[in-house]
């Protein structure tokens, strides 16, 4: 649909590869782009790329659950565990009445988001105009899309030009912080409020790490673009966008200030951002936020020579911290591999390779504004990354993996030197 010439505002046909390339970034919620969303597409274009990411966002399989529950068609068990996967549940029990929450969550986000925007937004660009954008932002916002329609007030600017507008930038926040934690964490605080020691492991874990990263962040940025890319700005100013710096880069792919300049630290700061992403189950990217704390802590315990993982008072098993240590891995060797082969057909030096490869993989969605010049292999590469990234190595892998069956015996044991 992308590729027709109703869906430009030109009314040209879009490349192939480059229809590809926006439809893959839309539906794994990634928000690289090729063009400028608002210049290239006309409204038909706006409209799909927005359900691609709608889609994308709250999960296919939670779409097709609801068609069926719509449909009033029965859900088997097959059915029951490939959603247990796709949402991040633990256990079998309770996910078909998840996936009802998921979307009324997800509804009820956005619909709120769209209103405090369109109370902005309609007295600067019409009432029509207005509603349109503000619906289109707070659902790209949710759901970590990155897309937006700034371009309007000049291409590639995405929200260059509300940096300052605090009703705009603290409701994207929400939405974003929102989107990024989880739909297991969201349905916690739904039913246990404000009651922290009630939550499941895994929301403590979200909740907590996420906050240590956006105060951090906060901090960080602050600290590091105070007279660089921040210096024109009031200190109330500085706080808002250092704030929005730190939990963008995780997750939504929106930025208010040019990513490309950006100090050495800064960029630096947002690629390890990226890299670790939101939280599981959510419509974010990256490592996530659980396996961060994992593996922070597996280092811990072992300078401290413990053996057993304990986080709020509870035991994590050894598989669980294979896991964790097997996602990073494949992540790191994902992003050298694909980093060396851009870097050889595209003339981009290290870092502009690795942090295009690492928002791609972590469907984080910033550049450093190479994207639009890159060529058929790169682009192939990082339509790869982002399909990965959003389904994940490990699912991808296990899906072709044989089933292996351990062996009657077992092997000596040997000790070798490690570090």
């Amino acid at each position: 649909m992308l590729c027709l010439p109703i869906a430009s505002r030109s009314g040209e046909w879009t490349p192939p590869l480059d229809a590809l390339f926006t439809a893959t970034s839309a539906a794994c919620v990634t928000g690289l782009v090729l063009y400028d969303t608002f210049a290239h597409w006309s409204l038909f274009g706006q409209v799909v790329i927005l359900f691609l990411f709608q889609i994308g966002g709250i999960g296919f399989m939670t779409v097709i659950t609801m068609f069926s529950i719509f449909l009033k068609r029965k859900i088997g068990l097959y059915e029951r565990q490939v959603l247990v996967q796709s949402t991040g549940l633990l256990k079998l029990g309770g996910v078909v009445r998840l996936i009802q929450n998921i979307v009324l969550l997800s509804l009820c986000f956005e619909f709120v988001g769209a209103a405090l925007l369109a109370l902005r937004f309609c007295p600067l660009m019409g009432v029509k105009s207005g509603i349109y954008n503000a619906v289109f932002h707070s659902i790209s916002a949710f759901c970590n899309a990155g897309f937006d329609l700034m371009g309007r007030y000049g291409q590639f600017s995405s929200l260059g030009s509300f940096v300052n507008d605090f009703p705009v930038i603290i409701t994207l926040i929400l939405l974003i912080v929102t989107g990024g934690i989880g739909f297991v964490v969201l349905d916690d605080i739904r039913i246990y409020k404000f009651k922290f020691e009630k939550y499941s492991l895994h929301t403590k874990i979200t909740l907590t790490v996420t906050g240590i990263l956006i105060f951090f962040g906060l901090i960080l940025f602050f600290l590091f673009e105070y007279n660089g890319q921040f210096a024109e700005f009031s200190f109330p100013e500085k706080i808002l966008a250092s704030l929005f710096q730190s939990i963008t880069s995780r997750t939504s792919g929106f930025y208010a200030v040019d990513t490309a300049r950006l100090k050495e630290a800064s960029v630096i700061l947002v690629m390890t951002f990226m890299f670790v992403g939101g939280g599981s189950g959510s419509t974010a990217g990256g490592i996530k936020t659980s396996t961060l704390a994992i593996l922070v802590m597996s280092a811990v315990n072992s300078t401290r020579k413990m053996n057993k993982m304990i986080l709020f008072k509870r035991n994590l098993s050894d598989k669980t911290v294979k896991y964790a240590s097997s996602i990073v891995t494949i992540y790191l060797f994902v992003v050298v591999a694909a980093a060396i082969i851009i870097s050889s057909v595209e003339p981009l030096s290290l870092k502009e390779a690795l942090f295009e490869t690492v928002s791609a993989l972590g469907t984080a969605g910033l550049s450093l504004g190479i994207t639009p010049n890159l060529g058929s292999a790169a682009k192939t590469v990082i339509i790869v990354l982002m399909f990965s990234g959003r389904l994940g190595w490990i699912t991808l892998l296990l899906a072709f993996a044989k089933k292996h069956i351990d062996p009657a015996f077992e092997r000596p044991g040997e000790k070798i030197l490690i570090g």
